[in-house]
């Protein structure tokens, strides 16, 4: 079952809803970071993605559709494997996502930051097969808010318009569901995976994002 939807925003820009908004919209399973969690054993999967010998069928076998890290790492051959997917581009102001990456995903004494400053412990691998050029500088504003506008700029420079939508969470369910040729549910637009959801977790082994 080839992938209808690739989310290519990055974690933190309301990925977690998202997810949760794809699936109510009937294209889910909708792949996100926690899946992971429940599926330790793709990790080795995304280990060999980031060395170059991806096997995109097998990393989302039984789902519709793809959101947060690490798929947004990936998004360019993502999109270029399944060329009838439509790309949905999540964005929230550059400094609100850099603070809230600091205070969840990328926290000075959280997994992601551990794992790559020691390479030790079995995540490390995969946290740095996605990490990219962000390893070593998670803490840094400048050089993450630079790296989150490039990477919105070269996405709309590579997906055709008609095939692209960059979407904010708080837009709702009309362009969202207009992009997907879908009705509008009667339901809320889901919030999911605030800030204060996120901190308020037990940490596990690997963590969601928004």
């Amino acid at each position: 079952m080839p992938l209808e939807v690739i989310g290519s925003g990055l974690g933190r820009t309301g990925t977690k809803s998202l997810q949760t908004a794809l699936n109510m919209l009937g294209f889910g399973p909708c792949h996100h970071m926690i899946e992971v969690r429940g599926r330790p054993e793709s990790m080795a999967l995304w280990v060999d993605a980031g060395n170059g010998r991806p096997d995109w069928d097998a990393i989302f076998a039984g789902y519709r559709s793809a959101v947060d890290y690490p798929t947004a790492t990936f998004w360019r051959p993502i999109a270029e494997h399944y060329p009838k997917a439509k790309v949905l581009h999540t964005v929230r102001d550059p400094d609100a996502w850099f603070e809230s990456t600091q205070a969840t995903i990328f926290a000075p004494d959280g997994a992601v930051t551990r794992a790559l400053e020691t390479g030790e412990g079995p995540q490390a691998a995969f946290f740095r097969s996605f990490a990219g050029p962000l390893a070593g500088h998670l803490h840094d504003r400048a050089f993450m808010i630079d790296h989150f506008r490039r990477h919105t700029e070269a996405v709309k420079a590579t997906i055709p318009a008609e095939r692209l939508l960059v979407y904010e969470a708080g837009q709702g369910w009309d362009p969202l569901c207009r992009f997907l040729g879908v009705p509008v549910p009667a339901e809320p637009y889901p919030s999911e995976n605030s800030r204060a959801d996120f901190i308020g977790r037990q940490p596990g082994s690997v963590t969601a994002q928004t």
